[in-house]
């Protein structure tokens, strides 16, 4: 069967990887030019995250490549500290920088799936027996399912989910390449900021921003949040920030490669898989969802200095930590029968 993933990030390269195992001819289309490099680190935690890392043989080269976390440092105008997190708290098991990880999901599913690069879907029609595909510049095709795996904006979502949108929380964020500590915060209410990163608190809606690019090489982008009831439809279904996105909410990475071993595995089962694919990863990617704007940047200085007390507080509490992990490993692996 011929499977059309749409995003070339994490949760696409991944889906690709096991879909080729199960035996499913594989295609996915990218609308950037190339793999996009960059961008900040993220991180694996818990049993679940570290199962598919090393179900997927990738574990040892994820490790390979792992980033040294350092502590989160909050300081004021005047360069105080004024709170600090501990890197064993807030980076997992394992960090690794977000374009290390996507080129290697790549290189181990390249040999069994065509990537499509510079080119997007720009219309779906699903006949119930497949799905019919046009894109920007290549030849339309069928295909007999279609995966949303483009990121909080996904095309594959407006056309298929026209009424659902990412909610607003608030804030906004920008990533761009600096030198620097990252990890080192200057603070004010409702700003935190750091060489290349900065998070602001803003009424203004995505809507009434502009989408022309600060500057080619700043990532700009809402904190915002997907809810849906349904992340299917027919042939086609979401995977990743397409479908259960939270902005830097922290453990989107690990729910993507969870997912995608999920997905694959249900399709190659047969039946109705999207059904038992959303039953097992909903209720599992729903409590992996938050808002970091307000847990980072508070927008007032009686909320900082609450942050601040809490910040100094969580290293000493182990439960608020088995929280976090708690969530990540909120879920039972199914076994799949690999066709390779």
């Amino acid at each position: 069967m011929d499977v059309l993933i749409s995003g070339a990030g994490i949760a696409g390269p991944a889906l690709a990887y096991w879909l080729s195992r199960f035996g499913f001819s594989v295609t996915v289309v990218e609308r950037a030019p190339a793999l996009r490099p960059g961008g900040q680190a993220v991180d694996f935690r818990g049993e679940a995250h570290l199962s598919v890392l090393r179900r997927m043989g990738v574990l040892d080269a994820v490790l390979a490549a792992q980033t040294s976390p350092t502590d989160m440092v909050f300081r004021d105008a005047t360069g105080r500290e004024r709170a600090r997190l501990p890197a064993s708290f807030t980076a997992g098991e394992v960090e690794i920088l977000r374009g290390d990880l996507s080129a290697l999901l790549y290189s181990r599913s390249a040999a069994d799936a065509a990537y499509v690069f510079g080119d997007w879907i720009t219309s779906l029609h699903d006949d119930g027996a497949g799905v019919d595909v046009t894109f920007a510049h290549g030849q339309a095709r069928r295909f007999d399912f279609v995966i949303g795996a483009d990121g909080m904006r996904s095309a594959v979502r407006q056309l298929v989910f026209p009424a659902y949108r990412p909610k607003f929380q608030g804030y906004y964020f920008a990533i761009w390449d600096a030198d620097g500590d990252d990890r080192d915060m200057v603070c004010a209410p409702g700003v935190v900021s750091a060489p290349g990163w900065l998070m602001f608190k803003s009424s203004v809606p995505p809507s009434l921003m502009s989408d022309v690019p600060v500057a080619p090489d700043v990532y700009f982008d809402s904190i915002s949040q997907v809810r849906m009831p349904t992340v299917s439809s027919g042939r086609v279904t979401l995977i990743g920030d397409a479908g259960f996105g939270s902005t830097l909410g922290g453990m989107g990475t690990g729910l993507a490669i969870v997912s995608a071993y999920v997905l694959a595995g249900e399709l190659a089962a047969g039946g109705d898989a999207f059904a038992r694919y959303e039953a097992l990863i909903g209720p599992y990617a729903r409590g992996s969802q938050g808002n970091p704007g307000r847990f980072l940047a508070p927008g007032t200085r009686l909320g900082m200095w609450a942050r601040d007390r809490l910040f100094g507080f969580l290293p000493k509490a182990p439960m608020f930590a088995r929280m976090d992990l708690k969530a990540a490993t909120a879920i039972k692996l199914p076994e799949y029968a690999l066709s390779r």
